[in-house]
């Protein structure tokens, strides 16, 4: 079956999200995240990752903003950089216009031209996703912004997916889902869709019952995946 829609996670797969670290860094105010903004970037999102595990399994959902705040307050505390009120209020508004990585919008301008639909599929609070997408400038190629925050739990629980074909009235093998978690893109597959893993990093796939259809470096070939 011909994929008709591609679907995106967005924070780590569209969004840089060391990119809100990184910038604090170069800013002459913190020069304490010179040699520490990596550890604290992959601590911060390893926790925001976790809590929302965590919070899905028990049952205990809170929009996704507080998760990131939350892993926030641990991965500061963890660096020694607790109790920087100016530092962690810096990094949160700059989590806010995290930056799309440089092949997002020439590979999503692709698809649109493809003819196929794309949208993204996130743990990301409305509110959030728009000041993501905004910020990057990829509005006018995406069809549309769904958030888990319309059923109440995190991925890779399947009511979020089921949120795809609700939306784009498609089935799933017509879904190419596409996401930097290795994770999310194995539960995709175990739900139906076909999935491409971006794995930048070169990560070891996870143990998991499902594994993803693809493996890429980043987002450069994913047109060229859609149209098979």
């Amino acid at each position: 079956m011909p994929i008709t829609t591609c679907i995106f996670d967005a924070y780590g797969t569209l969004f840089d999200v060391a990119a809100a670290a990184r910038q604090a860094a170069q800013e002459p105010q913190f020069p304490q995240l010179a040699d520490r903004w990596a550890d604290l970037a992959n601590s911060w999102r390893l926790k925001q990752l976790q809590y929302t595990w965590l919070r899905a399994v028990a049952d205990a959902h809170d929009d996704f903003w507080e998760v990131t705040q939350n892993g926030l307050d641990w991965a500061l505390e963890a660096s020694g950089l607790d109790g920087d009120a100016v530092l962690r209020q810096r990094l949160l508004d700059l989590y806010w216009e995290l930056q799309a990585y440089a092949e997002v919008p020439a590979m999503l301008a692709a698809l649109k031209q493809a003819g196929l639909s794309t949208a993204i599929l996130s743990n990301g609070s409305p509110a959030m996703l728009n000041g993501a997408v905004q910020s990057a400038g990829i509005g006018d190629v995406l069809d549309d912004v769904l958030s888990v925050e319309s059923v109440g739990i995190f991925k890779p629980d399947a009511r979020v997916y089921d949120l795809v074909g609700a939306r784009f009235n498609c089935a799933r093998e017509e879904v190419l889902f596409v996401s930097s978690n290795g994770w999310d893109a194995a539960g995709a597959s175990g739900y139906g869709f076909v999935t491409a893993w971006v794995n930048r990093a070169g990560e070891p796939v996870d143990r998991l019952p499902w594994k993803p259809a693809h493996i890429l470096p980043d987002l450069t070939t994913i047109p060229d995946l859609a149209k098979g």
